[in-house]
């Protein structure tokens, strides 16, 4: 008796992720490089293998918002380990042996959170490369990027569809990778006076969410007091917990003990969403550094975010 076949192809699993990931068929679907059909018909065919839905359509679902069923949330997880398991396996058995330096530049934010698991499973894959790994602000890493300090560069700009860029110096093209919701935080200790300045606890110019902050506070006509700067995150943090004042961070990287403010209830304008992009220095890459870059926009495809 042959056994029957595992449900699991690795490309509708792809599917699921992205779709869960970008909220919708359509933006999964710009994601991955297919059409809104063909993505559809992919999370069909998982369904059908699965005996089971893993989003529910509301009556009158055109291809919009999707809820998620318990069952998807129990086979994301797992399709996440899949994926990254099948990408370290690959990069072991295909090209265990390749040497050499790589250059990476990334905002500190970004390369305390995420970038560690990543980073460390590529390490495991290829022992016999070293990563050189400098984090800064946006702007100073896009200037390194033109004297040639960097093989490759993470930072932050407009998502695309939007007009205009986050900086003027933005090289073109560039992946985009992590679409980053902004939000501002504080500590519970935190009292707010909404007749006085709002407080704020900032990186120096020309830190990204400085700019935000500060652009969306004087869109909006509310008055604000800068109180502590530093361009440490450990420090500005530090400085939020203690209740100081009021920051910008990404939705996903508010610690632990830190309460997002809102529009309504503290009076506070919708900041706008960044995109982080990986970008790959000009010319003729090494393999190395091409290796990494397909690591990490891998990894990134199947993180829960």
């Amino acid at each position: 008796m042959s056994p029957s076949p595992l449900p699991f192809d690795l490309d509708l699993l792809q599917t699921l992720v992205a779709v869960s990931d970008n909220g919708g068929f359509t933006r999964a679907g710009e994601r991955l490089g297919l059409t809104q059909s063909t993505v559809s018909l992919q999370i069909k065919k998982l369904e059908k293998a699965l005996g089971c839905r893993v989003f529910a359509r509301e009556r009158g679902w055109r291809g919009g918002e999707l809820r998620a069923t318990p069952e998807e949330e129990i086979l994301l997880n797992y399709a996440r380990q899949i994926l990254r398991l099948c990408d370290e396996a690959s990069s072991r058995l295909l090209e265990p042996d390749v040497k050499g330096t790589v250059r990476l530049g990334t905002p500190e934010d970004f390369a305390t959170v995420h970038l560690p698991d990543i980073l460390a499973r590529f390490a495991q894959a290829h022992p016999r490369m070293a990563l050189e790994v400098n984090c800064d602000f946006t702007l100073n890493l896009l200037e390194g990027l033109s004297r040639g300090e960097y093989d490759l560069l993470l930072f932050k700009r407009e998502p695309q569809g939007t007009t205009g860029r986050l900086t003027s110096g933005s090289p073109a093209g560039g992946v985009g990778l992590w679409r980053e919701v902004l939000v501002w935080a504080a500590s519970p200790k935190l009292v707010l006076d909404h007749k006085s300045p709002l407080p704020l606890v900032l990186a120096p110019a020309p830190d990204v969410y400085r700019k935000r902050a500060l652009a969306s506070l004087d869109a909006a006509g509310r008055e604000w007091r800068i109180v502590y700067s530093s361009p440490s995150l450990a420090g500005l943090q530090a400085a939020v917990g203690a209740g100081l004042g009021v920051t910008v961070l990404p939705k996903g990287m508010v610690p632990p003990g830190f309460i997002m403010l809102g529009q309504q209830e503290h009076g506070l304008p919708e900041l706008p969403d960044t995109e982080l992009v990986l970008y790959k220095a000009p010319g003729t890459l090494p393999r190395s550094a091409e290796l990494l870059a397909e690591h990490i926009a891998h990894s990134l495809e199947n993180h829960p975010g």
